[in-house]
């Protein structure tokens, strides 16, 4: 069974080769990504060809797969692309030595305005955070999952950095 999925994959494999290359060419900025994305692929098919029930052709079969892959290493090159744009910039240890050194300072002041039009909910949350605290004790806090904590973090952050970028 094992010898006749190799015999399959090797086959689909030699005359789709370069058309799985160029998918994952589309999706990567130079010719070392889209390698690794394409071995990528190529595990991912590989450990799905059990899984194959032939309801299209098996070339049909290694594009969606491999599209699959691609996208999702788009939305995680996304996801790293946006952690830099984001409120970690403004630490919390430089806000508080910041502020007693100059009550007046503009971004400071900007993001403690933005956290007073917070809803409550989010103002308890985002305070907990500023002071450093880890997510496992906010949660204990709150009375939330640490997974919603982090969400809700994530979210207020993204609220927080749109708020400032309007002040600006």
């Amino acid at each position: 069974m094992k010898k006749e999925l190799e015999n399959i994959f090797l086959t689909a494999l030699k005359q789709n080769q370069q058309k799985l290359f160029r998918i994952c060419s589309v999706y990567t900025k130079d010719a070392e990504d889209t390698k690794d994305l394409f071995q990528e692929g190529l595990v991912n098919i590989w450990q799905s060809m059990p899984n194959f029930e032939a309801k299209s052709s098996i070339g049909t079969w290694m594009f969606r797969i491999t599209l699959n892959v691609c996208l999702r290493f788009r939305t995680k090159l996304i996801k790293k692309q946006n952690q830099f744009i984001n409120i970690d910039s403004i630490t919390t240890a430089n806000i508080r030595a910041e502020e007693r050194s100059n009550e007046q300072n503009e971004p400071h002041i900007n993001l403690r305005n933005c956290i007073k039009k917070l809803n409550e909910a989010d103002k308890a949350v985002i305070a907990l955070y500023l002071e450093e605290l880890p997510y496992k004790e906010i949660s204990n806090i709150i009375g939330l999952t640490e997974n919603h904590i982090a969400v809700k973090v994530k979210r207020i952050k993204s609220k927080l950095l749109n708020c400032i970028n309007k002040m600006l």
